[in-house]
């Protein structure tokens, strides 16, 4: 391949127009041509540049409203044709094609069309045809042509035509060529991601999956493994894109528990003011109280030991009593729809911690869960029912404080890996068994917690005595539903679908318990 290309011939046509006067005074400077299209070459004549326009290359004139402008032999032949093929050369003559050298183009924003939930007609017009088509054509010929598609390469370009005299070399324009196919290749993966989910279609026959890298983490999991964080087409808010207002640079490890915070404390959306605590992507406090703070504090009381460098999320904006609350205790990441002015100073005094401020998610928003498996992906839709209804099997019902506590627990061991076991009291949860292979296990690590908790707090007895218990997928045995009563439980609701329910039904009955069946199991895994 060649190495230096001299560039002669310049076309530029834009929608981004960051930079692009100073670019294209630069190239003139070298004394290359530039041509140009529509509102790029309006821009560039208003300050005093020399442009042709595409329509003089092609013979053609810009029309349907600009949806036909650069689709054109002219225009396609100029950047494909292989410089040095006798062939090639000989057609451009004989068709009167002029080589192009350079081509300046970023796309219609298409994204940003959809996210701002502009109607169907604009979306579809800011479906770029020609644009994408051109990018492939010089990508395609690297060999000979160099491709710019984002604003942030323009001053590398232009340091390297200075050292070169006009010419650049075919380090850049290979990876400039890489990244124009990126770029088309998340532009329809956008597009196609629209479309299904106007189709309604969980499952298309593609899966498109690109996504823009949003930065490069310090390591993953653990320090010899790397990391970064990719924002999916389509997706302007989210973790993906969240900066902290304040503290270090997020970890993978940070990012992981965050997002299983996010989505916990976003089912509290409409409750009263609440907060969460999660470590290793596991609650080991929740609870819903009259202030934000007395929330947290509760929450925290539910597993100090394991509160210690986790991660807090709460439902409501942050004032200064609660951020007081938080600094008493070591925490990687509070996530919070907002934070007042005291909130604010108070936590900028703990220089590491690391403050999130974004909107709560809709837990019933439409979308895919991915995992990567050897060989490909595992994709579901998402978690997105909470409970369809109640049915009470046992002999005695719950009372109305049960049965709010109990809604409570049933929410919190959604995001609790399984066999997850939640108790709950008075709005806030009071030991919680997690990621166990035996739920009996999970319901005895619930109720020691419990009792770790009484006696760090100085409490006379576990708060398990007089709670309820959620359980997120049903009995297997009638074992498990008897250490929870052991544990002092009064109450327990859990899917139900067991062979054998009625022995834990009637395990239940013979302890004064009250249950409800959800008929909606909740795994986590």
């Amino acid at each position: 391949m060649t190495d230096l290309v001299r560039v002669r011939r310049a076309l530029l046509s834009v929608s981004d127009k960051t930079g692009l006067v100073e670019l294209a005074r630069a190239l003139a400077g070298h004394g290359i041509e530039l041509v140009s299209t529509g509102g790029t070459a309006t821009a560039l004549r208003d300050a005093g540049l020399a442009v042709r326009d595409v329509a003089e290359l092609t013979g053609f004139p810009e029309m349907m409203d600009g949806r036909v402008k650069t689709l054109h032999p002219a225009v396609h032949g100029g950047l494909l044709a292989l410089r040095g093929n006798r062939a090639h050369e000989a057609a451009a003559a004989a068709h009167g094609i002029a080589p192009i050298d350079l081509l300046v183009v970023n796309l219609y924003p298409f994204e940003a069309t959809v996210a701002r939930g502009a109607p169907a007609p604009e979306v579809i017009e800011t479906i770029d045809i020609g644009g994408p088509a051109m990018l492939r054509s010089a990508a395609k010929n690297h060999e000979f042509v160099a491709v710019v598609t984002d604003p942030a390469d323009y001053p590398a370009l232009v340091a390297e035509l200075s050292a070169h005299a006009g010419a650049l070399g075919l380090a850049t324009r290979r990876r400039l060529a890489a990244k124009a196919f990126r770029l088309t290749a998340a532009y329809d993966a956008a597009i196609a991601a629209w479309f299904a989910a106007g189709e309604r279609e969980a499952f298309p026959e593609v899966l498109p999956l690109a996504a823009r890298l949003v930065s490069r983490l310090r390591y993953g999991e653990n320090p010899h493994q790397s990391a970064a964080v990719y924002a999916a087409p389509g997706e302007e808010g989210g973790l993906a894109r969240a900066a902290p207002v304040q503290g270090k640079e997020l970890s993978y490890n940070n990012l992981n528990d965050a997002e299983g915070a996010l989505a916990l404390v976003a089912e509290f959306r409409d409750a009263g003011p609440t907060a969460a605590i999660v470590k290793h992507a596991n609650p080991c406090g929740v609870a819903t109280a009259a202030t934000l703070e007395e929330a947290l504090r509760a929450a925290r009381a539910s597993d100090p030991v394991s509160a210690f460098g986790g991660i807090i999320a709460v439902n409501r904006p942050l004032d200064g009593a609660t951020a007081r609350a938080i600094t008493e205790l070591f925490t990687e990441v509070v996530i919070a729809p907002e934070a007042d002015a005291e909130a604010r100073g108070v936590l900028a005094k703990r220089a590491n911690l690391r403050l999130l401020l974004l909107p709560l998610p809709d837990p019933a928003r439409p979308g895919l869960l991915l995992r990567s498996i050897s060989g490909g992906y595992l994709a579901q839709t998402r978690d997105d029912r909470l409970l369809d209804e109640l049915r009470v099997v046992t002999k005695r019902a719950p009372t109305a404080a049960e049965l709010a506590d109990l809604r409570f627990a049933w929410t919190v061991a959604k995001h609790v890996k399984s066999n997850a076991i939640v108790y709950a009291k008075d709005g806030a949860t009071a030991g919680i068994g997690a990621g166990q292979m035996s739920r009996l296990d999970s319901a005895r690590i619930a109720a020691r917690k419990a009792e770790e908790a009484a006696a760090a707090a100085g409490w006379p007895q576990p708060r398990t005595l007089g709670s309820v218990v959620a359980s997120d997928a049903f009995f297997p045995f009638a074992d498990g539903l008897v250490a929870v009563a052991e544990a002092g439980a009064t109450a327990v609701i859990q899917p139900g679908g067991s062979v054998r329910d009625a022995e834990v039904i009637e395990a239940a009955d013979a302890r004064g318990l009250a249950m409800v069946f959800t008929g909606l199991r909740h795994f986590a895994h």
